[in-house]
């Protein structure tokens, strides 16, 4: 297959190594390092751990959405990220031997993210690497905490820095990331106020769409009346048996029936129940039996069924709790207490935002629209078409993987159940932190995981092939976020 199609920055020295060398273990939950020469390994961005096991100069944690300032530096140790605690490893699969190359053809020089992960460099490449990740950690927690501070965001600043990945600790992500979802107003003066706002909405929501019929039947038989100057001059007390409407009586198959509809939204109650009970697992956040991991299980619980009966288009379907993780994890997580007493109601506005940019994906009548999930995933397709001709023809026409195998939940659950969590969140600050929404860009990272396997892709068979997709391995979320920016073509 002629390599024409394959983009010159490819072949490019960046990727080349002077050879096999001891390997090196890697400190970080991804234990995947690039296999580069010094110069390489110059250009590429943190792992997802590195900055919280870093002692560096830092920022204070007192600056964040609820309007405090954010110096830029202060001597000490860096303020490490709440921990993400496992109790298992999640969609890590056992990885095959590593090779040394991964060359994108013939005369490419190109390397694997997974095999680059398995060959590591020297130990001082490694040192070096490490030291140069945390200057940039440093540097660019220090900017970001620099625009936060300002009175009017600069949000092109921000999204570029963000987009690079946003260093852990400081509660600097919960704060971007309402930024970059538009529920923070660019105009600092305006945060408590919008929150407060905001807060009480969502509370309102929640005592008129979490009561079920025997509650509101009670709420009115509390009811008085008043007159014009407020006394009292009735109570209505309980309701004969002759004034209970047809739509309030509990047997009522009326489309107005409050019980007719509370049995409906039963059965979605129930999937989402089941659907959170199920969520990360392997993080005690989320999941357990103590009272932390119930409280937020429940308050995922509330979100979603506020959201389904607020969209009865939509309502809820199976993975939106998946998207929904990350969101209330890093609001939870503010170092803020105010903020994060409040993360409930900070998160449901801000996975209504993200979700406006994905919802025709849960449609089912859209499926085959041109808003559809399949429409995405034709051009996913097609743009890996564009950029590697060769790997699309053997995967689509020689060992006939369909996309939709492997996309359809790369793309509905926006990644997070290929990575673990904390490279999830990674990837999440530079899928925000596009200014056209994050469709695009989150094709760009699809096609560039592609790519990066494309040599056991190609030697691979159907079996393998999906198995390998589906099971996406360990990788270097620093290079595969600069291989996917490189893929900056527009899609046709």
């Amino acid at each position: 297959m002629v390599n024409k199609r394959v983009p010159d920055w490819l072949n490019s020295s960046l990727w080349s190594s002077p050879g096999p060398q001891p390997s090196v273990q890697s400190p970080s939950p991804t234990p995947a390092t690039l296999n580069d020469d010094d110069d390489a390994t110059n250009r590429s961005t943190r792992s997802a751990t590195k900055s919280s096991t870093a002692t560096v100069n830092s920022v204070k944690a007192g600056g964040s959405a609820s309007g405090g300032e954010f110096p830029v530096e202060r001597t000490g140790p860096m303020p490490s990220a709440p921990a993400v605690i496992r109790a298992e490893n999640r969609h890590v699969p056992t990885r095959a031997k590593a090779e040394t190359r991964d060359p994108l053809s013939s005369s490419s020089n190109y390397h694997s993210d997974e095999e680059n992960g398995s060959s590591a460099g020297s130990t001082t490449s490694a040192s070096a690497a490490a030291a140069i990740s945390s200057a940039e950690d440093i540097s660019r927690q220090a900017q970001l905490c620099q625009e936060l501070s300002r009175k009017i965001i600069n949000m092109g600043e921000v999204r570029r820095l963000a987009s690079q990945g946003i260093p852990d600790g400081a509660g600097i992500r919960a704060t971007v990331w309402k930024l970059l979802l538009g529920y923070l107003p660019t105009e600092k003066a305006l945060w408590p106020t919008e929150l407060a706002k905001k807060r009480s909405q969502y509370k309102h929501f929640k005592e008129e769409l979490l009561m079920n019929p025997s509650e509101i039947t009670r709420k009115l038989e509390k009811s008085v009346i008043l007159d014009d100057e407020g006394t009292v001059i009735a109570d209505k007390g309980e309701l004969p048996r002759s004034e209970i409407t047809q739509g309030e009586h509990p047997l009522s198959l009326g489309k107005n029936s409050i019980w007719n509809q509370f049995f409906q939204d039963t059965e979605i109650i129930e999937q989402i129940d089941r659907d959170v009970k199920r969520t990360h697992p392997d993080l005690h956040f989320f999941s357990g039996d103590t009272p932390f991991a119930k409280s937020n299980q429940d308050s995922l619980r509330n979100i979603l069924i506020v959201f389904a009966k607020l969209n009865p288009g939509i309502r809820y379907v199976q993975g939106m709790n998946e998207i929904l993780a990350p969101l209330f994890y890093v609001f939870r997580n503010d170092p803020n207490e105010e903020n994060a007493a409040s993360a409930e109601a900070d998160t449901f506005f801000c996975f209504v935002e993200l979700l406006s940019g994905f919802r025709d994906h849960f449609c089912q009548q859209l499926d085959n629209s041109v808003v559809g999930i399949r429409s995405t995933i034709t051009k996913l397709s097609q743009f890996l078409k564009e950029h590697d001709e060769e790997l699309w023809r053997h995967l689509e026409m020689t060992t006939k993987v369909n996309p939709q195998f492997y996309a359809f939940r790369w793309i509905t659950l926006l990644l997070t159940q290929e990575f673990n969590f904390p490279d999830s969140l990674l990837i999440w600050d530079t899928l925000l932190s596009d200014p056209e929404g994050p469709l695009e860009t989150l094709l760009r990272v699809c096609c560039a995981m592609l790519i990066i396997v494309r040599r056991r892709l190609l030697a691979g068979d159907f079996t393998s092939n999906l198995k390998l997709l589906q099971n996406y391995p360990s990788t270097n979320i620093s290079h595969l976020l600069y291989v996917a920016n490189k893929l900056r073509a527009k899609l046709g």
